[in-house]
């Protein structure tokens, strides 16, 4: 049996331990390692096969009473080049303990290679929707649940026409009595592109999130319509559902959250950068919606930031994707995030359009303050 442990073969993991008293940390690094690849202990493993396939502790340190960071090393063979597998392989049966974090992946180029990564990225999105300016993007959603497929559509006209770059279902919009997917679609589809018949360049952006065994049949039918982006969420319908999508539906994808809190502990789960940032930009998703700080789902800026360098530095040959930021984003919030964020961000607008009296001069009025020059930015500082 061939084997190789040269590090450039091998995942790193970065992983943060919560500890017993009286655990040993060099133990439990050991057994996450062996629990994440053989599951056996080593004493019952064949050699040639713990030298191909068994996880090794690299290093690990404790970091203070009962915690301890390990740094272990996984062959990328063992993930199969599947991404099911290569999920199982980081967090399959850890995610049943307690107090394991993931912190950080260090990639093997072969194994990236394998995954298609996203099909637009920064430029290609920004192409989609015609800006050719460097500028952030000003996304709107279409809420709330309740409303008929008519006046969602109504809604998406009005923005589109106000110069929102991106109008999105709302994420809870799928195929109610309502709003029918199908009657919803066709209608706002159709009010965007008569707002784009008058000098605008927006996109509809659908939900496409749903039942696996209709996802074919809901591609077809926005291909029809010349829709060109749809929402997902990666974590309903599986990441590798968004690989697929990534590869072949010719779809911008754009990620939401949704359930991702379940693996986003303080002290077990993943950090934000590593889900968010890399694990949804390897599945494809050309832009992650995700809360800033500051607002009632409670991320620090810290992570917030360090999400935004994970969508948008390099790995492998992927392309840069989109932070797309929601959380009470009005004028002057906005105005103080694109010093902080550059222009590669997007910006959702929510209840500050919904809100607002006449919705398409909010939009105007946002459209406004994205094209205005801006302030000397600030630093964005996320790298790991």
């Amino acid at each position: 049996m061939e084997t190789s442990t040269h590090p450039g073969d091998e995942l790193e993991l970065s992983i943060d331990l919560r500890l017993a008293p009286g655990e040993s940390a060099a133990t439990r690094a050991a057994e996450i390692a062996r629990e994440q690849t053989v599951e056996l202990d080593l004493a019952l493993v064949p050699e040639p096969v713990r030298a191909a396939a068994a996880g090794r502790v690299v290093a690990v340190a404790e970091t203070g009473p009962h915690r301890a960071h390990a740094r272990l090393a996984f062959p990328a063979a063992a993930a199969g080049a599947e991404l099911p597998q290569l999920l199982n392989l980081l967090f399959g049966n850890i995610s049943m303990q307690r107090g394991v974090r993931l912190t950080a992946v260090r990639w093997p180029e072969a194994l990236l290679a394998a995954f298609p990564g996203p099909a637009c990225g920064v430029d290609g999105l920004r192409a989609r929707c015609g800006v050719t300016v460097r500028r952030p993007l000003l996304l709107a959603t279409l809420k709330p649940l309740g409303l008929g497929a008519s006046e969602l559509a109504q809604l998406a006209g009005r923005l589109a026409r106000g110069g929102i770059d991106l109008v999105k279902d709302d994420h809870s919009l799928a195929d109610q009595p309502w709003a029918p997917f199908a009657e919803r679609v066709a209608r706002c589809q159709e009010a965007v592109a008569a707002a784009n018949r008058h000098g605008r360049s927006c996109l509809y952006v659908p939900n496409l999130t749903g039942p696996i065994d209709r996802l074919g049949e809901r591609v077809e039918m926005l291909t029809s319509l010349g829709v060109r982006a749809a929402l997902i969420a990666p974590l309903l319908v599986g990441l590798d559902t968004v690989r697929s999508l990534a590869a072949r539906s010719g779809l911008a994808l754009l990620a939401h959250p949704s359930l991702s809190g379940a693996l986003l502990g303080a002290t077990h789960g993943f950090a934000p950068a590593l889900l968010w940032g890399e694990l949804f930009r390897l599945a494809g998703a050309d832009g992650v919606i995700y809360p800033h700080a500051g607002n009632r789902f409670r991320f620090t800026r810290r992570e917030c930031l360090d999400v935004a360098a994970a969508l948008r530095r390099p790995l492998g040959a992927f392309a840069p994707a989109f932070p797309v930021l929601g959380g009470g984003m009005d004028a002057a919030r906005i105005r103080r995030l694109r010093r902080l964020y550059g222009p590669d961000t997007i910006f959702l607008a929510g209840a500050s359009l919904l809100g607002h009296p006449a919705p398409e001069e909010g939009a105007a009025a946002l459209r406004h303050e994205i094209e205005r020059e801006p302030s000397p930015p600030g630093r964005l500082s996320g790298s790991r």
